[in-house]
């Protein structure tokens, strides 16, 4: 199996991206967006896991099995996250007494 060598420079330019995104959720946590900061943190949050998975955990220059369970993770948690969201969500809806 042949290593992938990458240059530092991919690596600090990685880091700063990664303060950068940190940065910007500090400061949209601020500002009052309403219902969207929520969803602005959540898209930073996943560009930021997205570059430390790919860059850090070097799952772009790995094999397609790799991939495969990558994806596969993320399906699942996506599976587990819309069960969990789907009891919580109808909880209101039941009467108890």
């Amino acid at each position: 199996m042949a290593e992938h060598i990458v240059p530092t420079r991919v690596y600090y330019t990685i880091f700063a991206i990664l303060m950068l995104c940190t940065y910007l959720t500090v400061r949209i946590a601020f500002f009052d967006l309403g219902p969207l900061n929520v969803v602005a943190a959540l898209t930073i949050a996943v560009l930021k896991a997205t570059l430390v998975v790919l860059f850090f955990m070097h799952v772009k220059y790995s094999t397609k099995l790799t991939w495969a369970v990558v994806l596969g993770s993320v399906f699942w948690l996506g599976i587990l996250l819309a069960l969990t969201m789907s009891d919580y969500l109808t909880r209101a809806w039941r009467t108890y007494g």
